[in-house]
């Protein structure tokens, strides 16, 4: 073999063992991108799946309250409206909008009952808002869950090497899905005087 064909081939080697690490590299890259971009969407499922369950629970609560408070029309609306709501957004962002509406609605249903005693001893009514509150506990968790897969995924689109494919792959930010302004603010605690 001549030094001029084991040049060649040397040079060759060199050049396919590149190309198998480049391809290597955009394989894994891909790949987590992929698992990444799934996580995200299985947090999302999950959300999903109590939100389903708590619209699902509400026309329950809202027969139940209604027997009692015939005259709270507009608390009744609102809830519904809510609801409603939830079933027609198709974004992140237009659920989480919708959940923390109906969230606020809940809450005046619930300050509702406190005027009718007969209302709050029901044990169907207690046992709603035991679950809703169960459910309202699982949309929180499932809340943080998903937000953390939105949070590696769009992180991990803004660190090299990732920055440079994760566009030409067609992957794009999440939205987290954020809680309501209601929410964030404290509740204040007032004692009755005796």
């Amino acid at each position: 073999m001549s030094l001029e064909a084991g040049g060649a081939l040397c040079m060759g080697v060199i050049v396919f063992g590149g190309i198998i690490v480049i391809a290597g590299i955009l394989f894994f890259i891909y790949n987590r991108l992929v698992t990444l971009k799934n996580r995200v969407d299985n947090s999302w499922a999950q959300i999903d799946v109590q939100l389903k369950k708590r619209n699902d629970l509400v026309p329950n609560l809202i027969e139940t309250v209604k027997g009692y408070a015939k005259h709270e029309k507009t608390v009744f609306q609102n809830v519904t409206k809510a609801r409603t709501s939830i079933m027609a957004a198709g974004t992140v962002e237009g659920k989480a909008k919708a959940s923390n509406m109906l969230t606020g609605a809940l809450k005046s249903l619930f300050a509702v009952s406190e005027n009718y005693p007969d209302l709050k001893a029901s044990k169907n009514f207690m046992m709603l808002q035991e679950e809703l509150s169960g459910i309202e506990n699982k949309i929180a968790y499932t809340r943080t869950a998903y937000n953390d897969s939105v949070y590696s995924y769009n992180n991990t689109q803004e660190v090299l090497p990732y920055v440079i494919l994760a566009g030409l792959l067609g992957h794009k930010k999440r939205e987290y899905f954020e809680v309501g302004e209601s929410e964030k603010k404290v509740p204040k605690v007032k004692f009755e005087s005796e």
